[in-house]
């Protein structure tokens, strides 16, 4: 990674930035706001970090009270979350362009969710691990997906506020999913926790595929102004 980021070049800009921490925060979130495209992928991110990461938290109590194994079991399960990211990660690096990543995001979305249902109901190691291989996947490349959407989309000037709002979004609510994850696995048990969480993951999929055709329209211009989409073949290109 870092010898990835000295290998780069790029042309420096100087952009003039609001001295008052206040005004720029304030800004930023206007900028986000605004954005239908940029604001409907960091709530759906939020909704998938926060309900469906806590899986990673519980997986111990599935790995000795579900399927009755210990710390090997664990290390399986884990590492089968691992292959399935890593497998996701190819992917994206893979393709070629950033159009149709906003349906892939779906997918993905819908992937993750579907996925930590069925793993709630897991009660073999082989099921679950295959299980896990596709949770991986589908987290990896949602949030990737995302990450590389709001890169392309937001204005130089309020990259670093969007991004900011990325990594709240990503990281700073999986922590209070965690907190709620373990309040309710205490009471109504771990399997219908995690379950939860997928439900709730593909129901923000599901908003995702109804808002799409939407955020394509938006999308289409700023594509084309920046140079990755022509204007003849906007008929078929999807954001």
């Amino acid at each position: 990674m870092i010898a990835s980021l000295i290998a780069m070049r790029v042309r420096r800009t100087a952009l003039k930035h609001d001295a008052r921490v206040g005004a720029e925060l304030r800004s930023g979130f206007e900028y986000v706001a605004r954005s239908a495209p940029i604001r409907t992928a960091l709530i759906a991110l939020a909704i998938v970090s926060a309900m469906g990461m806590p899986y990673t938290v519980l997986m111990p109590v599935i790995a000795a009270d579900v399927l009755g194994g210990g710390p090997n079991t664990l290390g399986l399960l884990m590492g089968a979350t691992g292959v399935g990211a890593l497998s996701g990660a190819l992917y994206l690096a893979g393709r070629r362009s950033v159009v149709g990543l906003g349906r892939v995001t779906m997918y993905a979305t819908l992937a993750f969710g579907a996925g930590l249902v069925a793993f709630a109901f897991a009660r073999q190691l082989p099921a679950a691990i295959a299980i896990l291989v596709i949770v991986g996947a589908g987290f990896m490349v949602q949030m990737a997906a995302t990450n590389t959407v709001l890169q392309t989309l937001v204005d130089d000037e309020m990259r670093g506020r969007v991004m900011a709002f990325y990594t709240m979004a990503f990281l700073g609510t999986a922590p209070l999913g965690s907190l709620l994850a373990g309040f309710m696995a205490d009471r109504v048990g771990t399997t219908f926790t995690i379950a939860t969480g997928g439900v709730a993951c593909l129901l923000s999929g599901a908003w995702l595929a109804v808002r799409l055709p939407a955020l394509r329209t938006i999308v289409r211009p700023i594509y084309i102004q920046r140079g990755i989409l022509q204007a003849v073949e906007t008929a078929s290109a999807e954001p």
